[in-house]
């Protein structure tokens, strides 16, 4: 066959290109195809997803991750969405089988036409193989490479299968991965909620999410999303009417950060914390679920009471002084408000700006508020602060407080009524157990943690003062003590080598009252009588014994002055050391993860923690989440005796001792004692009823004094009252079972020993058998304690 010139130049060149495409095709084959990716890979794809923490009840108390991601099933997602996504990316999908040569060839002639490497006619199925396999640069093996995927991908998954990777995996924006994260961060709800607008919107993002998007670039984002919609007319996903609405809807896209419905971010960065020593970095990646032992309401009560106890000892030390003030003349009206932009709230303490002082208020400009009034009752505690012990002279007029440009804070109080506030320079902290097994049910570390995460609750390492006399005492009744023991409350002095100095203690009230009963020496919080009692019993066998409550040596001294709380404790400590007379002399072990679960929902970690069980055998069986296991039990560290007797005495301190304003409680299961330590540098209160043990505590983080007057009693209990009183609201008065072994005898109450026939100012007391008092005259049957004390009640010592 003879073929002219041009003939014979067209079949030269089909057989060129013939044998180039197969020699091109079989070192695909030979190169690429063999190391393809197996795809498998994608049907067990772990998704970086973040750790979330909850409540026991499951409400979200913190998210930590990288990325913010919320996986959601293809079935779930509104058609709208896919829709738009599919008009955004590829409106193709369900037809191609991966590749859509149409949109490949539009590529290849815009290479052709501008002599650029510009990305062009990916398919979801391609974007889908570069994002889950292969790396962004622009080259051609990438590419052939990205086509050869899309392929194999397609012969193996479904349709459906693949959307749902791409729309959980791509990112959108401000760290958001996957269209449930992006509606959330940009308009705070779930993609379910979303109206056609915004759907358009969130599927313009893939294009350049950091660079255009509703917050960064509104006015690019909103021209994306009007092409989008357009797009989305054209293919009939949308008539006329909806398409026109949605042209015109204002976007109001806004950052929107993680949602909690429970606030306690102490505990939250102590499950971090344990979550990252337990798992190392993949418990931030991996999708992990933690329900805490949290109560979300016992949380809240928590917050509550430390915030108002630290604010009202605020208020009680005087007004420090304004932010800032600022010349409202320089500034136009309508600038205001951008003038707080610097100011942040601290501990649900607002800035405001003000603009207006009459005799006996102030106008406010509040962000999100408006402008709001100080009435005179939220200005006239503002005495000047002057130092811990005093303060200027009281307000006359609002002038006295605040002028015009001032910026304060403000406080919106529950009754609806603003007052002027100060961030408080002193901390505090408050721990709730359940004395049962030592779930912890609520925990707030200070006053805000975004301003200082140090957790006092469990690393303020302080001294108890005379919260820790209960430990002392309890040791005493072991020592052969009775709650009616006399003990001369009376000077002492000692030259004590541990001490290294004469030591010289005194009541906190400066006063001596003589022969004192041990009951009324503990609700009295009598000093005095504490260190003859240690001082009896010897401050070694006291320390040991305080191991019991779960104390470690190197916390506890070896001298006098234990009987005063010279150890250091965590608030924490405190509360499980307390939980021991709570639950009748079991020592438990705090815990606040109750069960970890894994990205598909399976449960990897469940708390065992020991109970406390009396009358059960070794083990307990109990059925959590459905799940059946044998819980250990807390072991016995004191005697049931001991216990009931120190619950007796300690709920005399609420009827008539240091504690009694918590008799405005209106129960009678309370039991606690107060602590002060030396100068008021710590104010204490540890306290329980069988259901519930909490402890409260207030303190400079340096060591300063409190103020005169800052007890205990009057710094600490405020805010346990404050949380017990909503904790146990609604709930009956528990009794503290009396055990076998105990003895309720009439006494003389003036020297501790059984009264006679009819004395008409005998009291009742409660012995241990053996320990049953004689008349005046005779000897008690009680031994003599270790450190050679004498316990027989006609002995003062």
């Amino acid at each position: 066959m003879n073929f002219n010139p041009f003939g014979r130049l067209l079949l030269s060149a089909f057989l060129t290109g013939f044998v180039v495409l197969s020699v091109l095709a079989v070192v695909l084959y030979v190169k690429i195809v063999p190391d393809l990716p197996s795809i498998e890979v994608l049907r067990e794809v772990q998704l970086q997803v973040p750790l979330r923490v909850y409540t026991r009840d499951r409400k979200l108390l913190a998210e930590f991750g990288e990325k913010r991601r919320n996986p959601v099933k293809i079935e779930t997602v509104p058609p709208g969405l896919i829709e738009a996504f599919l008009a955004a990316e590829d409106n193709r999908f369900f037809e191609h089988p991966g590749v859509d040569f149409l949109g490949l060839l539009r590529a290849a002639f815009e290479l052709a036409r501008t002599g650029e490497k510009r990305q062009g006619g990916s398919t979801i199925t391609m974007q889908v193989a570069r994002n889950f396999f292969l790396t962004r640069e622009k080259t051609y093996l990438r590419k052939l490479t990205e086509i050869l995927l899309a392929f194999k991908i397609e012969q193996e998954l479904t349709k459906n299968e693949i959307l749902e990777l791409y729309l959980n995996k791509i990112y959108l924006g401000h760290r958001a991965y996957g269209i449930e994260a992006a509606a959330r961060v940009y308009y705070g709800i779930g993609i379910d909620e979303l109206s056609v607008a915004r759907m358009a919107m969130i599927a313009a993002l893939p294009k350049a999410p950091s660079r255009v998007n509703p917050v960064n670039n509104p006015e690019a984002a909103v021209a994306r999303r009007n092409y989008i919609l357009g797009r989305m007319r054209s293919l009939d996903y949308v008539d006329d009417a909806v398409y026109r609405d949605a042209l015109i809807e204002e976007d109001g896209a806004e950052l929107h950060t993680v949602q909690v419905e429970a606030r306690a971010p102490y505990i939250a960065e102590m499950v971090r914390d344990e979550m990252v020593r337990r798992y190392g970095p993949e418990a931030y990646t991996t999708g992990m679920e933690v329900v805490t032992t949290l109560q979300p309401e016992r949380q809240q009560d928590a917050n509550r009471a430390l915030r108002k106890a630290l604010l009202d000892y605020s208020r009680r030390h005087g007004y420090r002084g304004v932010l800032a003030n600022i010349s409202l003349a320089e500034h136009p009206v309508e600038t205001w408000l951008e003038l707080l932009a610097e100011y942040r709230s601290v501990g649900g303490l607002v800035p405001g700006l003000v603009v207006a002082v009459e005799e006996q208020s102030a106008q406010v400009l509040v962000r999100n508020k408006g402008q709001v009034t100080i009435e005179w009752d939220g200005l006239s505690w503002a005495n000047p602060y002057k130092s811990v012990n005093r303060q200027g002279k009281k307000p006359k007029q609002a002038t006295d407080v605040v002028t015009a440009g001032d910026v304060i804070r403000v406080e919106e109080r529950e009754d609806g009524s603003w007052w002027l506030a100060q961030e408080p320079a002193v901390q505090g902290a408050l721990v709730s157990l359940r004395p049962e097994d030592g779930a912890m049910l609520a925990l707030t570390g200070g006053f805000d943690f975004s301003r200082s995460k140090f957790n006092r609750a469990i690393q303020a390492k302080r001294q108890p003062g005379s919260s820790f006399k209960p430990i002392i005492y309890s040791s005493a009744l072991e020592a052969g003590y009775t709650a009616a023991s006399m003990i001369n409350d009376a000077p002492v002095v000692f030259d004590d080598d541990a001490l290294e100095a004469t030591w010289r203690p005194e009541n906190y009230s400066g006063k001596i009252f003589g022969p004192t009963r041990l009951r009324e020496a503990l609700f009295r919080s009598r000093n005095l009588v504490s260190i003859r009692i240690l001082r009896s019993i010897g401050a070694v066998y006291a320390a040991n014994y305080a191991q019991r409550f779960g104390f470690s040596p190197d916390e506890l001294p070896r001298d006098l002055t234990l009987a005063l709380g010279s150890a250091s404790a965590t608030p924490l400590q405190m509360a499980r050391a307390y939980a021991v007379f709570a639950n009748g002399g079991y020592l438990i072990d705090p815990y606040f993860i109750q069960r970890i679960h894994d990205a598909g929902g399976n449960v990897i970690f469940h708390a065992q923690p020991p109970v406390v069980c009396p009358d059960c055998p070794e083990t307990l069986e109990s059925i959590d989440a459905g799940q059946q296991q044998s819980l250990p039990l807390a072991p016995q560290v004191i005697t049931a005796q001991n216990a009931w007797l120190m619950n007796s005495m300690l709920q005399d301190v609420i009827k008539r001792g240091t504690g009694k304003r918590a008799r405005s409680l209106g129960r009678t299961d309370l039991a606690g004692k107060t602590g002060t330590t030396n100068d008021q540098k710590d104010a204490w209160f540890c306290g329980y009823n069988p259901a519930l043990v909490t402890t409260t505590w207030v303190g400079f983080d340096k060591l300063e004094p409190l103020g005169r007057l800052e007890t205990g009693g009057y710094a600490a209990l405020p805010m346990w009252m404050e949380y017990m009183g909503s904790a146990l609201a609604g709930t009956r008065n528990r009794k503290y079972p009396q055990p076998e072994g105990l003895v309720t005898v009439r006494i003389d109450p003036a020297t501790g020993l059984l009264a006679t026939g009819g004395q008409p100012d005998a009291i009742f007391e409660t012995f241990r058998a053996e320990h049953v008092p004689g008349p005046a005259g005779m000897a008690s049957s009680g031994g003599t304690p270790p450190g050679g004390g004498v316990d027989t009640p006609e002995h003062l010592f």
